[in-house]
């Protein structure tokens, strides 16, 4: 029969996000995915050259690649019904947790194991899990830097408070990457050459 997974799987690249909002620059889950496997792989990194950590990047770039997967079946909720109050918030998690199982049990049952704990986190990789939520939102402020600079106001308060959310996350590597990387985000190309 075959497995249908990884199928399902490149399906990311149709959820669109940021539905609520009026976008200059479409983004679908399998970009901003990418992205934060990238920013969540470089916090790491920060995290383990300039902080004395000894993290395994490349882990925390895996889990940022599926992060969002399961939004491939519940569809991207906006953030603001997302976290609208305690009892959403956690219907929401327990459909994201059958989302994670349909997921899982489109893998054939010898390779279930390798991505378990992608899509279910263990307490060996809080920290971990830490560092990718981190590069979810250092993402979701690039999304607001790029539409403001496109001309988009819709994305202003939503810029202003991911920044505050970001700054109090109290994670060092944040505070350098936002301070010694995020600058770049707001130049343009003739600028970065």
């Amino acid at each position: 029969m075959g497995s249908n997974f990884y199928a399902m799987v490149s399906r990311m690249k149709l959820i669109e996000r940021w539905s609520l909002m009026r976008n200059t620059i479409p983004e679908n889950i399998s970009e901003h995915s990418l992205e934060v496997s990238i920013l969540a792989h470089a916090l790491a990194v920060i995290s383990n050259q300039r902080l004395g950590n000894n993290l395994n990047a490349e882990k925390a770039a895996l889990m940022g690649i599926y992060h969002d997967a399961t939004e491939i079946i519940t569809g991207d909720m906006p953030t603001p019904i997302k976290y609208f109050n305690k009892d959403i918030q956690g219907a929401f998690k327990a459909v994201e947790n059958v989302a994670a199982e349909k997921l899982l049990s489109m893998l054939p049952e010898d390779m279930r194991k390798s991505y378990e704990s992608l899509f279910f986190p263990l307490d060996e990789d809080k920290y971990l899990w830490k560092i990718v939520k981190a590069a979810d939102k250092l993402s979701a402020l690039i999304k607001c830097i790029e539409e403001r600079k496109a001309g988009n106001t819709e994305f202003h308060r939503a810029e202003n408070s991911i920044y505050d959310t970001l700054r109090n996350m109290q994670m060092r590597e944040v505070d350098i990457f936002m301070e010694e990387f995020l600058p770049a985000y707001y130049r343009t190309l003739d600028e970065l050459s």
